[in-house]
């Protein structure tokens, strides 16, 4: 009988230059047509498409080692655990965490961040305290502040932005004081595509001794992290948006924070010991990981490490760069179409509008010709507020994307002023 290695066969093979169509062949999903064309996905910022590769491996837990971990002494148990820290293991190679018990599992990133703001906001955030977040974060990286300053009295600063989707660094500057607590700030913009100079940024709030948390979601399909280097005290990506099954994630955080921290969750899994007098919480990373995890994603999330390590992510991302450009070129050139978020660096985000064109009707058009594309407010909405718009539609680029995708974008928009023109 086959082993479980010898199972799991579908394995891309690493391109010496960048292939396009024969990484397309990796992802099933890619080869259908949706209302008689063929499908043009342009909604990665959402979530991005599976691999063949993570397909198999998800398929093959469920089929030959599907059980529950860290409990059973039996061997289903133990081959479950062994692949799901497995998976632990790459996040930490990924991100080059100094101890891979600094890599918490989380259903993406929302839940990261929200565990950092129960965890490490609500114990050490008080009256009076500040927080600094920016004017282009998801409403992931909003909300949860703002609960916690309407709980503990403290206030939410906002760093502005130029016309171009760049953060004005010396209004931040002029933000970060002896109140200062928290810094929260995304890697890139889900909305503008704007790459943040986080490392810079983090660098400025430590000299206030200010923790910082960085929102990578939208990085983490596009390039390499190394916490290390950036001396990031938290960082959060999701799964689901870099090639992996959803409920997949991780949050990132010092071992020295993470000590000092309270559980986000209370119950099995993450103790020591209970009595009815005291509970005596368990040793990192099972202190944040209460109950029955998504075994399967997040061994589907080291599936798609392995898929990226393979097929070489300095490649992909070399080839993204260069379809934003020409998408970004071919689509300044339609008259009545203006670009929302120009900022000098960028990753794979072309949010745009149409004069007296709603973004909705943008998308439902598109959609007719099998190109699909975001349209609304992106969980952004003060980014819209500041562009004076009421929503966008966002192309989102991966390295399985096209030049002839990109075309095919163009004439369905010259198509839709043509149409409501």
């Amino acid at each position: 009988m086959a082993t479980l290695e010898q199972l799991i066969t579908i394995k891309p093979k690493p391109v010496a230059v960048w292939d396009v169509e024969r990484i397309r062949k990796d992802f099933p999903v890619l080869g259908q047509m949706v209302h008689g064309n063929p499908l043009v996905y342009l909604d990665n910022a959402a979530s991005s498409q599976v691999p063949q590769m993570v397909i198999e491996r998800g398929s093959q837990y469920l089929k030959f080692e599907h059980s529950n971990i860290h409990r059973g002494v039996h061997y289903l148990s133990m081959k479950a655990t062994n692949a799901y820290e497995g998976a632990r293991e790459k996040v930490k190679r990924f991100i080059n965490a100094a101890d891979v018990k600094e890599c918490i599992f989380v259903r993406g990133a929302t839940e990261g961040i929200n565990l950092v703001m129960h965890g490490y906001g609500r114990k050490f955030i008080g009256a009076g305290d500040e927080i600094i977040i920016s004017a282009m974060e998801h409403h992931a990286n909003i909300v949860p502040w703002q609960m916690l300053c309407e709980e503990k009295n403290a206030k939410l600063r906002v760093i502005p932005m130029n016309d171009a989707g760049e953060l004005l660094l010396d209004e931040y500057d002029a933000l970060l004081n002896e109140r200062t607590k928290f810094v929260a700030i995304a890697h890139v913009s889900n909305a503008l595509g704007t790459v943040n100079p986080v490392k810079e940024m983090i660098d400025r709030a430590h000299k206030y001794g200010v923790p910082v948390l960085i929102d990578g979601a939208q990085w983490g399909p596009h390039s390499s992290v190394d916490v290390q280097d950036l001396a990031s005290d938290f960082y959060a990506f999701s799964g689901h948006k870099m090639f992996a099954p959803t409920g997949s994630g991780v949050v990132y955080g010092k071992a020295a924070l993470l000590e000092k921290m309270n559980p986000f969750q209370g119950g099995g899994d993450m103790i020591k010991s209970v009595t009815f007098e005291k509970t005596i919480y368990a040793d990192l990373p099972n202190k944040f990981e209460a109950g029955t995890p998504a075994i399967a994603s997040q061994i589907g999330l080291g599936a798609a490490i392995d898929y990226l390590n393979i097929i070489g992510r300095e490649k992909a991302a070399a080839y993204e760069h260069e379809l934003l450009s020409y998408a970004t070129e071919r689509l300044s050139a339609i008259e009545g179409v203006r670009i929302i978020g120009t900022a000098r660096e960028k990753l794979g985000v072309l949010s745009f509008v149409i004069e007296d064109i709603h973004p909705h009707d943008i998308g439902t058009i598109l959609d007719q010709r099998g190109i699909a594309v975001r349209a609304g407010h992106h969980c952004a909405q003060p980014v819209m507020q500041r562009f004076k718009v009421p929503a966008t539609a966002r192309a989102s680029f991966a390295f399985y994307n096209t030049r002839e995708e990109v075309d095919i974008l163009v004439s369905a928009i010259e198509k839709v002023i043509e149409v409501f023109g």
